[in-house]
Parts: C-alpha cells; structure tokens; sequence
C-alpha cells in the first residue's frame, strides 16, 4: 500500500515537471516569465542552503499552529454550547452567516492598524480562516446527534459538561473531523496572503519579497514549498483524527 501510493506521487511528480517544461518549450517562454524547473531547483537548493527557508518556515509554521490551535479550540467549544442551545445559536447564526462570506484579509487593514506588522497580525486572520468552518461543522454535528445517546446519558444522569465531553464530542467528531480539513487549507491559504501584506518575514513575504526583485525562480520555489506544506500539514491532521478514533474505540 505504502510503495503503491510513493510509486503514484512520483508519477504525479514526474508529470508536472515534463508538463512545465513542455510548457516552456511550446510557449518559448524565457526565464524571465516562466522559470524552468531546473532553475527552480536551484533556487530550493540556494534557499536550503543558505538557511533562509528555514528561517522563514519556523516562523511561518509558527504562526500557523498558534492562529489554528486558538481557532479549533474556541471553534469546538461555542460550537458545542451553541449546537445545545437552539435558541441561542438562532441568534447568533444571521450573524455569523454575514461575517462567514468576508474574506479574512479584508480585515487586514484594521488588524495592522491595530496590532502593527508583525506575527499577530497573521495569527488574527488564521484564526479568522479556520474559525468558521470548525464552528459551523461543530454545530451541525452536534444537532444531528442521534438522541437514543442523549437519551441513554440522561439515564446514567450524565449531564452538563460531562455530557458535551463524554457523549457529544465523541459522537459528533467524525463530522467535526471534516471541519477540520476545511480549515486547515483555507488557513494555510490565507496565512500566505496575510504575510504577504501584514509581515516581514515567512513564506508569504518570501514570495513578495522575490517578486519585487523579479526573482521568480524564488516566486515558484516558495510556492513549491507551500503547496508541499499545506498536504503535509493536511496529512497530519488525518493521521490525529485517526488516532483519536482509534482511541476511541472507532466506533463512530
């Protein structure tokens, strides 16, 4: 299973690169459009080895865990007390529905207004990115919980927090879970954009950074390096939901 799924990424691999370079060819595109992919390979390699990827990827990554950890867990929670509180959560959803839609750099402006340029300014439209999807996915899951469980946890007078904890979460996470995909690649996007108009430093800024220079073999390796990120880090929150289920038991 394992050499059959590295065996298809390195076809998918060797495609795109044959496909950018056909593209090159076919077009006649100089360097000065479109790199080529050995040119962005030593860019990648330049970058590695003068450390100036890692250092933006410490602080990218940074930024990244801090803005999504803080907007799950805030996400999770309401989400569980709105999803038991119909008639709460009827007034809060017409405004959650109106400010869902906004791009979170549209707040850009007031946020670097406010908190200056810096990591907060990043974390602040990250939580932003990745706190509707988990909140919504956490209130419908929650509102479909069978109420044989519920029923059941009355019996056993469980009530309270120990219900939302020992009953609800459990029962709603599998839904919960595909909340949590949603947001991390919705927040790993827009961490980009963020650092692009709100940071010195990470990703985003690398790529501004080399475009301002008209260094686009750095432009495509910095995207490079974030589309591999953004499976990996995607790939990790498959592997906590699996290992979550299996603790549970796996039965939901």
């Amino acid at each position: 299973m394992l050499k059959s799924k590295i065996g298809a990424g390195l076809i998918s691999f060797v495609f795109v690169i044959g496909a950018w370079q056909l593209v090159i060819w076919i077009g006649g595109y100089q360097e000065a459009l479109l790199p080529s992919p050995l040119a962005v390979g030593r860019a990648i390699f330049s970058l590695i080895e003068d450390g100036t990827l890692f250092a933006h990827l410490q602080v990218s990554l940074f930024r990244f865990f801090i803005g999504y950890i803080t907007a799950v867990l805030t996400g999770i929670i309401l989400g569980l007390i709105l999803g038991r509180t119909p008639k709460v959560w009827a007034v809060a959803d017409p405004i959650v529905q109106v400010l869902r839609p906004v791009a979170p750099v549209a707040w850009t402006p007031f946020i670097v207004l406010w908190f200056g340029i810096g990591n907060i300014p990043a974390i602040a439209i990250i939580f932003i990115a990745a706190f509707f999807p988990v909140l919504l996915t956490t209130v419908s899951a929650v509102r479909k919980v069978p109420d044989n469980y519920l029923k059941t946890a009355i019996n056993l007078e469980i009530r309270g927090p120990t219900l939302l904890w020992k009953v609800i979460f459990p029962a709603s996470f599998p839904s919960i879970a595909n909340g949590l995909h949603i947001a991390v690649g919705t927040a790993w996007i827009f961490l980009v954009a963020g650092e692009m108009v709100g940071a010195q430093s990470g990703l985003g800024y690398l790529i501004i950074d080399s475009r301002n220079a008209l260094d686009l073999d750095f432009v495509v390796a910095g995207i490079v390096f974030i589309g591999l990120l953004g499976l990996a880090l995607d790939k990790g929150v498959g592997s906590i939901e699996r290992a979550i289920l299996k603790q549970w038991g796996g039965v939901y």
